[in-house]
């Protein structure tokens, strides 16, 4: 539903703002920027956080539960990776299952016990389960295309203001609106995208595994140790975490993350409880 949303969107802004021509030239642009990051996300977001990968030797416990949680959700065993960082934290890139790959923090194997640990895999599985690197490509797509369209009708605006042919945007205030407003629809509804994911993969975890008990003590850790030990990690990566690392707190906030609140996740999986 939202991503037919953010393309009406697209559809009808490009429309207005700079025509069908204008429309599909933006949509192609956005398109081959986002599949060259689409095919070559999984490098780029391990060597940003700085993962190294591991052998079953050196990370035995790791390699078990993640074999054993593969086993029971039917996928290939990912690759594993370990950041050494202090903060426990987690992530799984990858555009699909046979290309899939989980970093785990050293500070997650270190605080977390095997309960929590097969939690954390577990939602990282669920992603890679859920195609959600997929969902996030198409959606980083169409956001892209909007914001190409509204700086294409700024500069068409800005320089047409007393020729209003040749689609919408001709006058520089509606030009100007459209900067603004229609990439930060686009942002609003990609992060709705993204918070969406967070859920469905909680849920696909607590399926996983059986119960949801190590995942939520797992996020009530991890809400913790962020706020105590933030991780230095670069914001085009912080959206791949099972929780936000970068800190931040605030209903103003909130609106523009990523991730929605722990404890809104934490409620969501005791409700699995209740009604299971």
């Amino acid at each position: 539903m939202l991503l037919t949303a953010m393309t009406l969107l697209l559809v009808v802004g490009g429309q207005l703002i700079a025509g069908e021509q204008g429309m599909i030239m933006a949509f192609g642009i956005a398109v081959v920027m986002n599949a060259i990051a689409y095919f070559f996300s999984d490098k780029m977001a391990l060597a940003m956080s700085g993962a190294r990968p591991v052998t079953r030797e050196q990370a035995p416990r790791l390699y078990a539960i993640t074999e054993r949680l593969c086993q029971r959700a039917g996928l290939p065993m990912p690759r594993l990776y370990v950041i050494p960082e202090h903060a426990p934290n987690a992530f799984a890139t990858g555009r699909n299952p046979r290309n899939a790959a989980v970093a785990v923090t050293a500070g997650l194997l270190e605080l977390m016990n095997e309960e929590e640990v097969e939690g954390v895999i577990a939602h990282e599985l669920a992603h890679v389960r859920n195609h959600d690197i997929l969902t996030a490509s198409v959606a980083a797509t169409l956001a892209g295309a909007i914001t190409i369209l509204a700086r294409m009708a700024f500069w068409g605006g800005m320089g047409r203001r007393d020729d209003n042919e040749g689609g919408g945007g001709g006058h520089p205030l509606v030009a100007i609106l459209m900067l603004v407003l229609a990439p930060l629809a686009a942002m609003l509804i990609q992060l709705s995208i993204s918070r969406q994911r967070e859920f469905a993969a909680d849920a696909t975890a607590a399926r996983f595994v059986g119960h949801p008990y190590g995942l939520m003590k797992a996020l009530e850790k991890l809400g913790y140790y962020n706020k105590k030990m933030p991780m230095d990690v670069s914001p085009a990566t912080s959206s791949l975490f099972i929780v936000a690392p970068l800190g931040g707190s605030g209903s103003f906030m909130n609106l523009f993350s990523t991730h929605p609140p722990l404890e809104k996740r934490i409620a969501a999986l005791r409700n699995l409880v209740v009604t299971a």
